[in-house]
């Protein structure tokens, strides 16, 4: 075996674990949910969450308890806009129903306006910290939307002061999802933020050398102990299968029956 096929393999095996299995399409439903908690548990380990719509969150609990798959859910989503106490009763509403995990839009708009929109954006965030607690918080920047290094950081650097618990690059609803540079930036602040917090990168990652590019940086920042699933995530809808076909498990079959 070669070094290449050995280095994708680690690749994969490091990946798999890290995976948020995420499905946020307008026509998902009880049966596309079904498939999608089946798909998180494979023959080569589980993944560490699943990432769907809140109405969805009681049954993914249903189906994952027990298995070690983390059910995550998005508010504010997609476009950041929802004024804080809407977004903290969506909140609310979540982890009542069993999630474990909320990835949060950020006011985006609100940095890249400036004329104070930083102290708006990071009020409005630790609103939901408060909603949130315990459980994990995932702030997305949109980082594609927001474009610039200097916004990136700047909504980075909002949101870890605000409790962040992870900053996750997009929500994959514009055109621009994850870019390496926009993870350098990113996991910089995670690196400098003085206390734990992770990186998610969502939006685009579609192959396991993309993923090995970005686990790559992860370890040149960080350190090479650092990615774990309680400091890294990819957020992948088709990521998963190509991590299996790598593994030798081929393709993942759909449930078409049962919920």
């Amino acid at each position: 075996m070669s070094g290449t096929e050995m280095n994708i393999l680690d690749i994969a095996t490091r990946t798999l674990p890290l995976l948020d299995l995420t499905s946020l399409n307008d026509a998902d439903d009880a049966f596309s949910t079904a498939a999608l908690c089946t798909k998180a548990v494979t023959a080569v380990g589980h993944v560490a969450a699943v990432c769907l719509w809140p109405s969805f969150v009681p049954q993914a609990k249903r189906c994952l308890t027990g298995t070690g798959v983390k059910v995550a859910t998005v508010v504010n989503f997609p476009g950041g806009s929802l004024p804080a106490e809407k977004v903290v009763d969506q909140i609310a509403r979540a982890l009542a129903d069993g999630a474990d995990e909320i990835d949060v839009v950020m006011p985006y708009a609100a940095i890249m306006a400036g004329m104070g929109g930083d102290q708006r954006a990071a009020d409005h965030l630790l609103a939901c910290r408060a909603a949130c607690g315990h459980a994990t918080m995932k702030v997305i920047l949109e980082s594609g939307a927001l474009a610039k290094p200097a916004l990136i950081a700047r909504a980075a650097q909002v949101a870890v002061a605000a409790g962040a618990d992870f900053l996750k690059t997009s929500t994959g609803k514009v055109p621009a999802g994850a870019t390496l540079g926009a993870a350098r930036i990113m996991l910089t602040a995670c690196r400098d933020a003085g206390r734990a917090v992770g990186f998610k990168a969502s939006g685009g990652i579609r192959d396991v050398e993309t993923a090995g590019q970005y686990l790559a940086l992860a370890d040149e920042i960080c350190g090479p102990d650092w990615v774990s699933p309680a400091t890294f995530r990819f957020g992948a809808s088709g990521l998963l299968d190509a991590l299996l076909g790598v593994l030798g498990q081929g393709p993942v079959m759909p449930v078409t029956t049962g919920y």
